[in-house]
């Protein structure tokens, strides 16, 4: 069966990888698969220039052994200095060489607040290479990191945005300083759960994140982000892959279907 992020009965828990060398990719990448990960977040742009090869991407996506593939290319990291099209090129490579789903930024080709263009030069350069990726047989994330606390309504509409402009998956992260913050970013998880038409990734960070991240995709979300361990590449605000992995399989969230 072809590998995808799209309509699994429940949440994909996704290891992300932030390694500068293949070595590295590849133990975690073995280490995560031992806890249970379902996918992998490989994020090309953590990885040292003289790595970004064809070669050397066959080899780590090898070791992923037929699980979804998320890739990711930003702007900074080891790709600080390049261009979004070179950024862009760098991710249609990796999409060539096995991965499953590519994450276009919502502002590339014109970098934008809340990282979302309203350039309509940029907007229709996203749009080809939207096509561009479909027509290979991948999928489409598109992501906008805010960082911070969001109202409901610019959250929802940066989603629709994504959603317009060809995405199979909107990602939107924000953040919670305070528990009201976290409470209404899970009551805008499921506002997104409700009017999307396509999936969604609704994450936060800040001071309050932590049920956010472990409940969200409980009302929706199509997957959790993980990390392997916590050190010095990860991201701290992401859970422990076996955490996650626990509260998924150990928590009854579904609702009780109600009989006479």
């Amino acid at each position: 069966m072809k590998p995808t992020f799209l309509n699994h009965a429940r949440p994909l828990i996704t290891s992300m990888i932030q390694e500068d060398s293949p070595e590295r990719c590849i133990s975690a990448i073995k280490n995560s698969i031992y806890d249970g990960a379902d996918s992998f977040g490989i994020q090309l742009c953590k990885l040292k220039p003289e790595y970004k090869t064809a070669e050397i991407y066959r080899q780590i996506f090898s070791a992923c052994a037929q699980r979804p593939i998320y890739i990711t290319n930003y702007r900074s990291a080891c790709n600080k200095g390049m261009t979004d099209d070179e950024c862009m090129d760098g991710l249609l490579q990796g999409l060539r060489c096995g991965a499953t789903l590519g994450d276009v930024m919502g502002d590339a080709f014109h970098p934008s607040p809340m990282e979302i263009t309203r350039n309509q030069a940029a907007i229709d350069k996203q749009l080809r290479l939207i096509d561009n990726i479909h027509s290979m047989g991948k999928e489409v994330l598109m992501s906008s990191h805010i960082y911070t606390f969001t109202p409901a309504e610019q959250v929802l509409e940066i989603a629709l945005e994504h959603q317009k402009r060809g995405a199979d998956i909107s990602k939107i992260v924000t953040g919670a300083t305070s528990e009201e913050q976290e409470l209404e970013n899970l009551r805008i998880t499921n506002l997104l759960n409700k009017e999307l038409k396509i999936a969604f990734l609704f994450l936060s960070g800040g001071t309050h994140y932590k049920l956010h991240r472990m409940i969200g995709p409980m009302l929706g979300c199509n997957m959790y982000l993980c990390v392997q361990q916590h050190d010095e590449m990860s991201t701290k605000v992401q859970p422990v892959l076996k955490a996650a992995k626990a509260v998924l399989d150990n928590l009854d969230y579904l609702p009780d279907i109600l009989s006479d």
